[in-house]
């Protein structure tokens, strides 16, 4: 069993919710702090603060805040991923210096190895003011988001769980985009849904770590919406 945990906020909470439900080769737990950028973690590790909460499933489930060391050594990790906060995920300018001293302060406490979440861009018409960054548009900040995703990678030398540039390319469908009468991927312009969106970026999960694509997908009798992201995931 490969062991994961997500360094992250309300977005890996998204990606992570439904992972282990979808395959049993994966323990994923999630390091929570909403709207926690790279900045915000490293001010954690400087003021040691328990302020995180530590999630299964999307739930907390072990009582009372913890801290980022604890969580490092809570288990034997395989993996530790790590992203920035949404607004800023495409602002190459604010990765540094805190995704160096992030990374830094998590190889000092286990050999696990360090992978990059690319979260996704907000829908269209959403009221978040941090997608005033990108003009509030949804294709600006896709382009910017991949971008950065890309040249941070290739800089750190890090893998990439790139669930925004799937779930960019499932909205390019018509039942998935709502200029075109189609359902939104997000609850509430941001977050992922809690179906289709938190299952489309859980099958990214999956089929990243374990390089099969979950079973539920294979099913024959998915409604279309499944039908498609279980298509784009086989691609």
């Amino acid at each position: 069993m490969l062991k994961i945990l997500a360094v992250g906020n309300s977005f890996s909470q998204d990606a992570t919710a439904l992972a282990e439900l979808l395959s049993e080769e994966l323990f994923v737990r999630n390091l929570f702090i909403g709207g926690c950028s790279l900045e915000r973690h490293c001010e954690e590790i400087e003021s040691g603060s328990a302020d995180y909460s530590y999630q299964q499933n999307g739930e907390q489930c072990v009582l009372g805040g913890k801290s980022l060391e604890w969580a490092l050594t809570a288990e034997n990790w395989d993996v530790i991923t790590v992203q920035q906060v949404s607004q800023l995920s495409g602002k190459k300018d604010t990765y540094y210096p805190w995704l160096t001293r992030l990374t830094d302060f998590i190889g000092a406490h286990t050999d696990a190895k360090i992978v990059f979440h690319e979260t996704w861009a907000y829908e269209d018409g959403c009221g978040h003011p941090g997608f005033a960054n990108y003009h509030n548009d949804r294709e600006e900040m896709e382009k910017e988001i991949a971008s950065a995703c890309a040249e941070i990678c290739k800089r750190e030398k890090l893998d990439a769980v790139r669930t925004g540039d799937f779930i960019a390319a499932l909205r390019k469908n018509d039942f998935f985009n709502v200029k075109k009468g189609g359902i939104s991927l997000s609850r509430d312009g941001f977050h992922l849904n809690l179906s289709h969106g938190r299952l489309a970026a859980a099958g990214v999960w999956v089929k990243f770590f374990t390089g099969k694509i979950p079973a539920f997908f294979k099913r024959r009798d998915l409604s279309e919406g499944f039908q498609i992201i279980a298509e784009a995931l086989g691609q």
